[in-house]
Formats: structure tokens, sequence, C-alpha cells
């Protein structure tokens, strides 16, 4: 019952909503007039399928998503590390606290200034989508882990169930829907802050480098078909990780 109410939860937009907010962007489009303001939708996806037959758009779309990704893991793994560290030692807790507020609270464009003085732009985007993840994978982590029943940790100390099951069939289950909202909201986060950085650092072959020649060459269908392009990835990120948690929550609730 709890996995079906999670399928529930997180159910997709409605056709009839998508649909509506595609004439109202047709309508728009219809009576400004003008296509360099805004292009419609049949002229975007016309584009979209123009750029998809180029081996150029391939390339920028592993470009963005190779670094973009990486980023996203490599936060995933520190904050789930820092919360259980956290969870653990009071210390670790109350010297990460004023970090990552800071990281919440600070503006992207701040971080992506400041890392173009240390770092390359072509390695921009794997940074600040690090950064704009791991605050809140550690906080949903070390959230879920504090709350976990103490009800339970005391029948499995009781009946002396090994450490390791307790850690898979307590805590893993107990954290798990946790982890599985911040992983949503931070992957949406991650693609807007991760294209943010190529667009300012302009890495060559990027996504960003497209929407940034779009920008300078008033090519606003471009600019549509590559901003759909990152929708589609995003969405996409995010159903593989959801579905591969889901999996994982549903093998250790049979186990």
């Amino acid at each position: 019952m709890k996995a079906q109410s999670l399928r529930k939860t997180s159910s997709n937009p409605k056709v009839w909503a998508v649909m509506f907010w595609i004439i109202l962007w047709q309508i728009a489009s219809m009576v400004i007039g003008k296509e360099i303001l805004l292009v419609s939708p049949l002229q975007t996806i016309n584009r979209f399928l123009e750029l998809a037959i180029t081996s150029a758009f391939w390339q920028s779309i592993f470009s963005s998503l190779s670094r973009i990704s990486f980023g996203f893991i490599l936060a995933v793994l520190t904050g789930i590390a820092l919360g259980i560290l956290s969870s653990q030692y009071t210390i670790a807790r109350d010297l990460l606290s004023p970090l990552m507020l800071t990281i919440k609270t600070v503006p992207v464009a701040s971080f992506i200034i400041v890392a173009l003085i240390w770092f390359s732009s072509r390695h921009l985007s794997i940074l600040i989508s690090f950064l704009m993840v791991l605050p809140i994978i550690y906080t949903h982590v070390l959230d879920g882990i504090m709350g976990v029943d103490h009800k339970l940790l005391e029948m499995s100390f009781v009946f002396r169930i090994p450490r390791i099951r307790t850690i898979a069939y307590i805590y893993v289950l107990q954290v798990l829907p946790n982890f599985r909202t911040a992983c949503k909201l931070a992957i949406g986060l991650c693609w807007k802050a991760g294209i943010a950085a190529e667009v300012i650092g302009i890495p060559t072959g990027s996504i960003g480098e497209k929407l940034q020649q779009a920008k300078v060459y008033l090519n606003t269908a471009d600019l549509f078909a590559w901003t759909f392009v990152i929708i589609l990835l995003s969405l996409l990120f995010e159903r593989i990780v959801s579905f591969l948690l889901y999996k994982l929550q549903k093998r250790l609730q049979k186990a």
C-alpha cells in the first residue's frame, strides 16, 4: 500500500493541462506575430527535429549530460556520506550547518563567477551542479536518519539482527522516501544551475554554448528548441532516478 501511494503522489502532469499551456503559447505567438520575440510550438518542434539529425546536436547533449550527471552523482554520494556522519556526531552536524546554509542562500551566479576564477569553464557545470544538489541531499538524508523509529532499532537489538540487515531494512527503508523527494527536487535545480553555468562559462560543444549563440544571433527558434531539449533531459533523468529508487524500495519491502 505504501509503495502504491508513493507512485500516486509522483503522477505525471495531465495531458489536458499540458495541451492547455501549449494552446495558450500558440495563441500568444499568433497575437504577438513576431518570431524573434516568441516562436510558436510548431516552429519549436520543427527546429528541434532539424537539430536532431545533426551530429553536433548529440555531441552537445552528451557533453552537457555527462558533466551535469557527474556533478549530481558526486553530490548524492557526498551528501549521503556527510548525512550519515552528521547523524552520528553532533560536532560534524554543527560544523556542516553553516556551510550548507551558505550554499543554499548564496545566488548561483555568485558561485559561477567565483568558480570561473579557480576552475576551467569546461568543468564549471560539474562544480555548480554539485553545489546545488549537495545541501538538498544532505538535509533530507540527515532528517531521514534522525527520524528513524527508535522502537524498530530497539527490536533489532533485542532480536540480535545483524548490523547490515538493520541498515538495509530499517535505516534504508526509513530514509528512502526522504531521499526520493530530495532527488526529485535536486534534479531540476541541478539542470537549471548546470546549464546556467555553461551559458556563462561557454564550454565548447555544450548546450550552454548553443543557448549563448542563439541569444547573440537573436535566433529565438534555436533558443526554444534547446530549452525544449533541456526539459526533456531533465524529465528523463528524473524518471530514471525515480524508477531505480522505486525498484530498490520495492525490493527491500519484499525481502
